[in-house]
């Protein structure tokens, strides 16, 4: 669908797929639920079922490829508080939480993992209440700025999606606070890169978009031939930050690596 948040699109998109009676479906879901009923008449049908970056509930599916989320969002937690170290921060003061969409999840997943790990190792910072932006980047925008008018306090964010990393990035950079709020996002796209350089942001939780597709298709192949799969793969999670930022081009930009 045109946008991601578009969850009845895909749902009718899916539906057209499945009444094409493909040997496979490859889907990156945006709804842990919305699909299940398809997918699962689908898998009873004998299409094979491929699951990449969100899981679907209460469906049969062959296997699942996807990021540990909570251990990328642990990773978020531990890069905010070594930037609020590095910029001689205290670890106390309040931080905001921008996220994309509510009841996704692996935003969800990526959410706990953050809070949980900010318990444990900076119990003195608060995490406000999440604020949801329906994957705007210019409701990202506002609702960080709106957040840094109301906490005098506030010291970084954790923003859970490119789009919102766009959004508070961009906020960050138009009142000159680099050196001031600490911030962190998933994911990358070009304008997140520039952020990371400018220093708008400290860090990018990366996953590996190009893997997942690319070994999603590859078992489809295997499902289909009957070869054995693992009902989970882990398709990993990288924390890149400015310093490895030349290096870690290849991960950064699916498009620049090299063909397998």
């Amino acid at each position: 669908p045109p946008s991601e948040s578009d969850i009845d699109k895909q749902v009718a998109i899916l539906e057209d797929v499945v009444n094409k009676k493909p040997d496979a479906i490859v889907i990156s879901s945006t709804s842990s639920e919305a699909p299940s009923l398809i997918l699962d008449e689908a898998y009873k049908q004998g299409i094979k079922i491929i699951l990449i970056d969100n899981f679907v509930y209460d469906t049969g599916y062959n296997s699942f490829l996807a990021t540990n989320n909570a251990v990328g969002g642990a990773a978020a937690a531990d890069k905010l508080v070594e930037a609020l170290k590095a910029n001689n921060k205290p670890l106390d003061g309040k931080v905001g939480l921008i996220s994309a969409m509510a009841g996704v999840q692996v935003l969800t997943d990526r959410d706990a993992g953050f809070m949980n790990r900010l318990k444990e190792i900076a119990p003195n910072l608060e995490v406000l209440p999440t604020i949801y932006v329906d994957n705007d980047i210019s409701k990202a925008a506002n609702a960080a700025e709106d957040l840094l008018i109301a906490h005098s306090d506030l010291v970084g964010f954790f923003a859970d999606n490119n789009h919102t990393g766009i959004g508070v990035s961009r906020i960050i950079e138009q009142r000159g606070l680099e050196d001031e709020i600490m911030a962190v996002a998933y994911d990358s796209d070009p304008l997140e890169i520039e952020a990371l350089d400018s220093g708008a942001l400290k860090a990018l939780i990366v996953q590996d978009p190009h893997g997942m597709g690319y070994k999603g298709v590859m078992y489809a192949f295997m499902a289909i031939h009957g070869e054995p799969l693992p009902e989970y793969y882990d398709t990993g999670v990288y924390v890149i930050t400015k310093d490895i930022l030349e290096e870690s081009m290849e991960i950064l930009d699916p498009f620049s690596r090299k063909r397998y």
